[in-house]
C-alpha cells in the first residue's frame, strides 16, 4: 500500500512576478496508504493545486513530495514513471477525451507504458468495469456519450494503467445525485478490489462523509485539520468559520441536540442518523 508524504511544501503562482501568490504555505501532510482521504476546502484554498504536485504536474517552489519515502523529484527525468503510479484524473476529464473510440482512450495510457496487446486488452476490460462502463460503449466514440458515460471513460483511461494511488479531483462534478452515488460507489469498488490508495477533491461534505476513511481540510493553503470524519465532522462550528457546509444530517442532528434530542457521538451520515434514531425509539 503507497502512501505520500508532503514536507515543508509551499507552492507560488507567478513566482517571482508582480502577480506572485502563495497557494501552499509549509505543508506537512501524510495520505495514509489504503485509504481513501477526502480533501475539503473552499475554493481557492489550494486543493488542486496540492493535487497537482502529487504526482509532478507540478513542482514545489519549496519542500518535498515523498512517494514511498523516495521524492518524486530527485531525479526530475523519471517524472513520468511517477505519473504512471500516481494518477490523476482532473476536474472535468471528459473534455481531455480525444481518441476514435472509447477503448482507444482508455488503452491510451497503457499504449505509453510500453505494455503488450493483449495486456492492454485485458486493462481495458478490467477499467470500464471499474469505472461501470458497458462493454457496448467501447467502440463508441467518446464524443457520442453522455457527460456521465464521458466522466467514467476518463476515470477508466487512469484505472487502466493501475496506478498505486488514484487522485480524482470533483469525480462527480456536474452529475445528479443518481449520478454521483454510481461514480463513487464505483470507485469505492474499485478501491476495495485493487487495494490501492484513493484520494478524493470534492465540494459536497456528504459525499467525503459517506465514503471516505481520512479527510484533510484546507484553508488559504494550509492544512486546518485531518483526521476521520468522526474527529472533523465534530469541528463543526470551527468548519462553518471558514465557509464550508457541514452535512444536512449533522445541522439536523446537531438541531434535535439544541432542543434535547442527546444522541451518542458524532453524525454524519444518514445511516448513523437513522441508528441511533432507533435505539432512542427502542429505550
Amino acid at each position: 500500500m503507497s502512501e505520500i508524504q508532503l514536507e515543508n511544501l509551499s507552492y507560488f503562482h507567478g513566482k517571482d512576478t508582480p502577480y506572485q501568490i502563495q497557494a501552499l504555505k509549509n505543508i506537512h501532510l501524510t495520505i495514509p496508504g489504503g485509504k481513501i482521504t477526502g480533501l475539503i476546502g473552499h475554493t481557492g484554498s489550494g486543493k488542486s493545486t496540492l493535487v497537482q504536485m502529487l504526482n509532478g504536474l507540478l513542482r514545489p517552489d519549496e519542500g518535498r513530495v515523498l512517494l514511498n519515502g523516495e521524492d518524486i523529484w530527485e531525479k526530475p527525468k523519471n517524472i513520468r514513471s511517477v505519473r504512471f503510479r500516481v494518477g490523476l484524473v482532473m476536474q472535468y476529464p471528459e473534455y481531455q477525451l480525444f481518441e476514435e473510440t472509447v477503448a482507444k482512450d482508455i488503452a491510451f495510457g497503457p499504449k505509453n507504458m510500453g505494455l503488450g496487446e493483449e495486456e492492454i486488452r485485458d486493462r481495458v476490460a478490467e477499467a470500464a468495469r471499474f469505472a461501470g462502463l458497458e462493454s457496448e460503449l467501447l467502440e463508441k466514440s467518446p464524443f457520442d456519450l453522455s457527460g456521465g458515460q464521458k466522466r467514467r471513460a476518463a476515470i477508466a483511461g487512469i484505472i487502466a494503467m493501475r496506478p498505486e494511488i488514484l487522485v480524482l479531483d470533483e469525480p462527480a462534478a456536474g452529475l445528479d445525485p443518481r449520478g454521483r452515488e454510481s461514480i463513487f460507489e464505483n470507485i469505492v469498488q474499485y478501491h476495495r478490489e485493487s487495494n490501492s490508495t484513493v484520494v478524493i477533491v470534492s465540494h459536497s461534505m456528504e459525499d467525503m462523509a459517506r465514503y471516505c476513511d481520512h479527510l484533510v481540510v484546507m484553508n488559504e493553503g494550509e492544512v486546518l485539520m485531518q483526521g476521520d470524519p468522526n474527529t472533523v465532522f465534530s469541528c463543526a462550528d470551527r468548519l462553518e468559520e471558514i465557509g464550508l457546509d457541514i452535512p444536512q444530517i449533522t445541522k439536523t442532528m446537531l438541531l434535535l441536540k439544541s432542543r434535547g434530542v442527546e444522541t451518542e457521538g458524532s453524525i454524519y451520515t444518514v445511516e448513523q442518523a437513522l441508528d441511533a434514531m432507533l435505539k432512542l425509539l427502542k429505550n
